[in-house]
Formats: structure tokens, C-alpha cells, sequence
């Protein structure tokens, strides 16, 4: 409960603090004013219309990401797994691709999470499928490697027939992932799916704690192991393919972020959960905030940003879990 406390303590901070920092606004006063809509019409619009809906795609991206990496660590028994490592996050963008190539997202703001949502699933079943019967680090690190290089392929196909010069710069920048020139609209077309997935990951925890002995042992304890599967597949279908449609793809926060909450909460699936999600959400939050706050013209891409942070702790998980093994 202390760290749970702590982590949304911290969390509320950093939004604040996320509101606050700006040119159109003089400190922390000014745009909790302008939060409630008092003060300068400019500073309302920035703060309303600007910072909050980028510090809430923040939280909940974050906090989906950090869930889902902890949960699927846990249903498949391995450390290195993560919606980006294993392929859901590429399969969720070439759905989304897919949607912006051929036209399809004008038609309704449903159609693009929805694409994103069942191609993540179809990855995250693929991956259940190879790891389930206790497979190693390296065959769950291989089937992703596989699973995002033939959706990366198909990605770059895409871009590669794109009919204009400018429908493929988008893909591009859309694809590098980023809460930039987001609005209340992908809030809230995002917000349903996100909450969904979260709350079905979340109500599996005591499943997880049980899988830990065992698929054999969690049955004879009275787990519903295809249940489990539904919750997991299906939950992290939802939360990150909705995550990717509205922000593009951020790798590595549900790698990372389990491993630096379980010290403190311990190893038990099911403790490391809402941690994980408080904890994926202020990480995300703070990364963009430290993205605004870089002097220059050309804002980095908060996917860039999560990978060349994510990418050092992967290769140190691999080399401690490979020590491990020995």
C-alpha cells in the first residue's frame, strides 16, 4: 500500500507539473486556474486543449503499457516479455497502417483502435501459442523477433506503396510514436479500450500467482487456465492496440518498469500489477515532459526516446537472465 501511495503521489506531480510547464504559462497558479477555465483565454486553450489531453494520453499509455508488460510476464513465466520485444506492439501498428493506407480511419474514430486491437491479438495469441509449454528466453525472443520483423515488413511495405510523398511522412512520424498534436477526441475514443483491457488484466492476478507453480499446479488449485489465457490475450489486445492508434508505437515501458516495481512489492504476479501501471504511467509522463523541456526546434519522438532508454536494460536482462540459466 506505501508504494502504491508513494507512486500516485508521484504521479500527481508530475501531471501537475506537466500542466504547468509551458511559455503560455507563469507557474503553477496560472494553469490550475486555467484548468478550470479562469484566467486568459490563451492559457486556457493551451492547458485544456494542449497539456491535459497530452498528460492523459500519457497515463493511461503509460499505465497500459507498464500493466500489460507485468501481466504478460507473468502468464508466460518470463522476465524479457513485453507488448514491444514480442511483436504486439508492431502488429497493432501495421493494423493501424493498414486502416491510414487505405483511407479507412475517415470513416469512423473507432475504425483505426479496432484494427490495432485485433491484429495485437492475433500477435499476442501467436506468442501464447509458441511459449505456453515452458519454452526458454530464447524461443519467446525468437517468435517475436519473428513476429515484428514480418509486421515491420509489412509496415514498410506500406510506406513503400503509399500513394503521396505526404501520406507516407505521416505513417512515418505516426509510427516513431508520440503524444504530440493529440486532442480530447483520441482521449476519449482511446479511454474505453484502454480501461477495458486494464481491468481485465488486473482481474487476473491471483490467477498469475497460482501459474507460478505451474499450468498443472494452477489447475489442480482450481484456475480456469483458458479463462486466464482470454484475460490476457484479450486484455492486452485492447489496452496497447488501442494505446499504439492513439499514440503510435513507445517500446520498452512494460520491459522496464515490473522489473524496478517488483523490489519493492515483491514477486508475486499479482502485487506487481497496479504498481506497474502507476509506475508505467509516471515513467511516460515524465519522458515527455523531459521532451518539452529539451532546448531545440525539432521535438523528439517519445518512442525514440523510451527505446534508446529501453533498449541498454533489455540487453541487461538478457545477459542476467542467460547468467542465471547457467
Amino acid at each position: 500500500m506505501r508504494v502504491l501511495l508513494v507512486l500516485a503521489g508521484l504521479l500527481v506531480i508530475a501531471m501537475v507539473a506537466a500542466l504547468a510547464y509551458g511559455p503560455a504559462t507563469s507557474g503553477l497558479f496560472d494553469a490550475m486556474r486555467a484548468l478550470i477555465g479562469l484566467g486568459d483565454p490563451h492559457v486556457v486553450a493551451v492547458v485544456q486543449e494542449v497539456r491535459l489531453p497530452r498528460v492523459l494520453l500519457g497515463v493511461l499509455v503509460g499505465g497500459t503499457l507498464g500493466l500489460s508488460g507485468a501481466a504478460l510476464q507473468g502468464l508466460l513465466r518470463n522476465p524479457l516479455a513485453d507488448p514491444g520485444v514480442i511483436g504486439v506492439s508492431a502488429s497493432a501498428a501495421f493494423g493501424a497502417v493498414l486502416v491510414l493506407y487505405f483511407g479507412l480511419a475517415a470513416l469512423s474514430p473507432f475504425v483505426l483502435p479496432v484494427a490495432a486491437i485485433g491484429f495485437a491479438m492475433l500477435a499476442t495469441f501467436a506468442l501464447y501459442l509458441v511459449a505456453s509449454r515452458d519454452a526458454s528466453v530464447v524461443t519467446l525472443i525468437l517468435a517475436g523477433v519473428a513476429i515484428s520483423s514480418l509486421m515491420n515488413a509489412l509496415t514498410s511495405l506500406a510506406i513503400n506503396l503509399s500513394p503521396n510523398p505526404y501520406s507516407m511522412s505521416e505513417i512515418v512520424l505516426w509510427l516513431f510514436g508520440s503524444l504530440n498534436n493529440r486532442g480530447m477526441s483520441d482521449v476519449l475514443v482511446a479511454a474505453p479500450f484502454i480501461v477495458a483491457g486494464g481491468a481485465m488484466l488486473l482481474m487476473a492476478g491471483r490467477s498469475l500467482d497460482a501459474l507460478l507453480l505451474g499450468e498443472d499446479a494452477a489447475s489442480s488449485l482450481g484456475v480456469d487456465l483458458r479463462r486466464l489465457r482470454r484475460l490476457i490475450i484479450v486484455g492486452t489486445a485492447l489496452a496497447v492496440g488501442a494505446s499504439v492508434a492513439a499514440t503510435g508505437a513507445v517500446g520498452f515501458v512494460g520491459l522496464i518498469v515490473p522489473h524496478l516495481v517488483r523490489p519493492f512489492v515483491g514477486y508475486q504476479p499479482s502485487r506487481a500489477l497496479l504498481p506497474s501501471a502507476l509506475a508505467g504511467a509516471l515513467l511516460l509522463v515524465l519522458a515527455d515532459l523531459g521532451i518539452r523541456a529539451l532546448p531545440g526546434a525539432q521535438e523528439l519522438k517519445l518512442g525514440v526516446v523510451t527505446a534508446l532508454i529501453g533498449a541498454p536494460f533489455f540487453f541487461h536482462l538478457l545477459i542476467a537472465t542467460r547468467r542465471r540459466m547457467r
